[in-house]
């Protein structure tokens, strides 16, 4: 069922003004300067990834646009050129701060070159290095008339080179083009000599540019000049879906099948001449709408690694991860875990709580098992190391490893075959759904009996995005939770959808009635004049059905407040619609990536963490599990972490009609700025 006669926003547009919020990060004076560089990395990944998959199910839809429309609820050509509009002003956006940045480096000494701006002995160390570190690496493609263009794979930078040989009798210069491929093993920076205090930086791509005639030495030619060029390609995967053995090496090929999608989006270096830019589209069939011109990089995703060759100012101070008051890794989590129910809240506390339970899970005679669901993992994974040490110690351990995590499938696919020689269970999930939900149970025998331990969390088990995403992480023994966790991996593990669950809230089958009823609840409340009020947050909400019901809910007089990070297709504030709703979106150092609800229920607040977003894909085709909190200390905890983010001040932008991503202001009159007063609520705590 779709519902159209709501007020909604395009969920495509949305996520373009969600990324616009990150620009804004980047043109925040206020943030320090590398910081300010790694929102422009991380404001260039997002488009790239938004075209590989969001841009390309346009594309598909638009090739059908009459059969879809009309089912839709909007025409896929229309918004196919709303984006590019919005992505065109972005880019020009993007260019203009780029620029004042260099001129920022430059006050604090610090100066991005390029190959026209280096000196003799600078270009002399170019020179050297480019011969040392490159050049065996530099494969030209001649591009010949009579010959197809070369294969552009997907997000690699290009050089396309332009010789030009004058000929005087002829009138017309002779002109020969060719491809240089940017390597991605290499560094894309150079920090060049130091002079008089001065610091000194030159791309790999200018690198290149200042070393072209020792590429094309053997050519005759008068003028020699290359502009930049990438192209994005459709990402999304053509999978059968039947779990079977041959799974992963399905999985394999369509990986490889990736590079060769079709082309999304040309971005180019808008200084390239019209005949080059004509010569690329006509030869990859190109249409206008998939043109964006950009700057003379691109690949700007690599920026997030550019050096600070300047004083610890200029980037944010790294904190030093806390402790969870009264949980030790000096002690055995089991014997604590046993007694009362606790939380980790990442970034803010340390990851290493995670590690131990695993380490301590391996080697304690008398856990006989270990079940876990594992979605995205870091390169070097401790968790995959103590699942191996249990298996060695003898211990059962069942992974499920969601082959289809995207753009992780490669790295899942590893781990997959790594756990199976050491002799781990893998499951590579179910038919049809993808296994989202982030959850571990262990099993122990005490006094002959079964006692489970779990964790659940609303973000990976992953240390390195434990560093930098804001997630929150439950260890309990409470029965109520871990009796039905079992029952959640037994269905799991039988390769089933499975429901009845009284305490828990779990995809494909619950969570959407389990929700409704909990603002139906609230509804009622406001309808008999008593208190009623819900809190959400997430990262996207776009489900439909879960908007009208938050409408419906809004005009009973419930009071709806949404913390949501990226895309947002409710209009808060619209007269008789959501006139009780509002919608802010936290963008700061920090991602953030938990997912929590609270619903008043007459002055006896329930609060539930999640694995998943209010989207159609998390409630109907996903295996997702959320949970009740009990505990009322950490109930307490949880619900002062939100107030502190609805304060903000600061950090926090406004949702609405006009999506102009307004800062949000109170009446407040000390300034909130959520992550800095988390951070220093939970290191409060600990004294």
């Amino acid at each position: 069922m779709v519902v159209t006669k709501i007020p909604l926003i395009n969920r495509e547009i949305s996520w373009l003004y969600f990324n616009d919020r990150v620009l804004q990060e980047a043109a925040d004076v206020n943030v320090p300067l590398i910081e300010r560089i790694k929102f422009l990395a991380i404001f260039s990944s997002n488009l790239d990834e938004f075209y590989r998959v969001r841009v390309a199910t346009l594309n598909r839809l638009a090739v059908v646009v009459d059969k879809v429309k009309e089912e839709l609820g909007y025409n896929p050509k229309k918004t196919l050129n709303q984006i590019k509009n919005i992505v065109v002003k972005q880019e020009r956006k993007f260019n203009l701060l780029y620029v004042d940045i260099i001129k920022e480096l430059a006050e604090n000494k610090i100066f991005i070159i390029n190959d026209t701006q280096l000196n003799v002995t600078r270009g002399k160390f170019v020179k050297e290095y480019f011969r040392e570190h490159i050049l065996s690496t530099i494969v030209p493609i001649i591009i010949d008339d009579k010959a197809p263009f070369p294969e552009l794979r997907d997000r690699v930078i290009y050089l396309l080179v332009k010789l030009i040989k004058n000929e005087p009798n002829q009138g017309k210069p002779k002109v020969k083009y060719a491809l240089i491929e940017i390597p991605k093993t290499l560094n894309r920076f150079l920090v060049l000599p130091e002079t008089n205090n001065l610091k000194f930086i030159i791309l790999l791509d200018d690198v290149i540019r200042y070393c072209l005639p020792e590429i094309f030495f053997i050519f005759d030619y008068d003028q020699i000049e290359a502009h930049s060029l990438q192209i994005t390609r459709d990402a999304e995967l053509d999978l059968d879906k039947t779990v079977s053995d041959k799974f992963v090496e399905l999985l394999t090929k369509s990986i490889q099948k990736r590079k060769k999608g079709k082309p999304m989006r040309l971005l180019y270096d808008s200084e390239m001449p019209m005949e080059t830019l004509s010569l690329v589209v006509t030869k990859l069939s190109l249409h206008s709408e998939s043109l964006i011109p950009g700057n003379r990089y691109h690949n700007f995703k690599n920026f997030i690694t550019f050096p600070n060759v300047g004083n610890e100012t200029l980037e944010y101070k790294k904190i030093l991860a806390l402790p969870v008051k009264d949980l030790s890794i000096q002690k055995g989590m089991f014997e604590l875990i046993k007694r009362r129910d606790y939380l980790v809240n990442f970034p803010y506390q340390s990851f290493d709580y995670i590690i131990h339970f695993m380490r301590e899970a391996a080697i304690d005679p008398k856990v006989t098992e270990i079940n876990i669901t594992l979605y995205r993992l870091a390169e070097n994974s401790k968790i995959i190391n103590a699942l191996i040490n249990a298996r060695r110690n003898g211990k059962k351990v069942n992974c499920l490893v969601e082959l289809k995590a995207r753009f992780d499938e490669t790295a899942n696919i590893y781990w997959t075959k790594r756990l199976e020689e050491e002799g781990v269970i893998v499951n590579y999930g179910i038919t049809g759904y993808k296994v989202h939900t982030k959850i571990c149970l262990i099993t122990r025998i005490e006094k002959g009996e079964k006692v489970f331990y779990a964790n659940l969390a609303t973000g990976n088990y992953n240390e390195k995005t434990a560093r930098i995403y804001c997630d929150h992480s439950l260890f309990t023994a409470d029965k109520r939770i871990t009796t039905e966790l079992h029952k959640v991996f037994e269905a799991i593990h039988k390769k089933v959808i499975s429901k009845g669950y009284k305490h828990l809230i779990v995809s494909p089958l619950e969570t959407r009635s389990k929700l409704f009823t909990l603002i139906d609840n609230e509804i009622k409340n406001a309808k008999a004049g008593k208190q009623a009020y819900i809190i959400l947050k997430m990262n996207s909400l776009a489900d439909e059905l879960t908007i009208k019901k938050l409408y419906d809910a809004s005009n009973a007089g419930v009071i709806i407040k949404l913390i949501i990070r990226g895309m947002c297709c409710l209009i808060a504030g619209k007269k008789g619609f959501s006139e009780n709703i509002e919608v802010i979106s936290i963008i700061d150092k920090f991602l953030e990536h938990a997912r929590v609800w609270i619903f008043a229920n007459l002055n006896n607040e329930k609060i539930f963490l999640l694995s998943a977003d209010l989207m159609t894909r998390n409630l109907d085709h996903r295996v997702e599990v959320g949970f009740p909190i009990y505990d009322k200390k950490i109930k307490q905890e949880i619900r002062h972490i939100i107030d502190i983010q609805l304060m903000d001040n600061t950090k926090a932008r406004e949702i609405n009609a006009l999506n102009n991503n307004k800062y949000h202001k109170n009446k407040l009159k000390i300034k909130y700025r959520s992550q800095i007063d988390t951070y220093n609520y939970l290191k409060n705590k600990t004294i």
